[in-house]
């Protein structure tokens, strides 16, 4: 993959910006997740019940530590463009979670620049589809329209 620039990133609009290395979503750090939000819903976080009682056969990943999954892959990728002195959270158009992600499975993510709309600051919004595969299953477990405010990194002042 080429280096991004934001001068250059109209003309990747539509194409993919790369795929990240596999990662195991593995029991720990769904507890961790379950710990640090409070969400320690059964069919998470109760290995045993979830072997008995869940259509799943075991515990699976929260939907939204699936979703956190995506700013670090997302940056592993490179999506934030070399002449940036910053790129921000700034928002998710669309989440769907489409298939459960089982404790222990590896998911990788696949990142796709869907739009860009620059500013009159020089700022750009960057908006990328992020598709959060498991390894092994047809189906993606979220896609994810997300965007992100690309503050360009300070250049020569005009008139200098």
């Amino acid at each position: 993959m080429s280096s991004l620039t934001i001068a250059g990133l109209g003309e990747r609009v539509g194409q993919e910006l790369g795929l990240s290395d596999w990662v195991t979503i593995d029991q720990e750090r769904i507890d961790t997740f379950a710990a640090c939000t409070g969400d320690h819903q059964w069919i998470h976080v109760d290995v045993e019940r979830a072997k008995r009682e869940s259509p799943f056969r075991g515990p699976v990943a929260h939907g939204y530590l699936t979703l956190a999954m995506v700013a670090p892959l997302a940056m592993q990728v490179g999506i934030i463009p070399s002449d940036a002195a910053a790129g921000l959270n700034y928002g998710i158009d669309k989440v769907r979670f489409l298939a459960p992600v089982p404790s222990g499975a590896r998911v990788r993510l696949r990142v796709v620049l869907a739009g860009i709309e620059p500013r009159d600051t020089g700022q750009v919004v960057m908006k990328t589809q992020n598709t959060l595969e498991v390894e092994g299953s047809e189906k993606p477990a979220l896609i994810a329209e997300t965007l992100a405010l690309l503050i360009p990194a300070k250049g020569p002042t005009k008139g200098a």
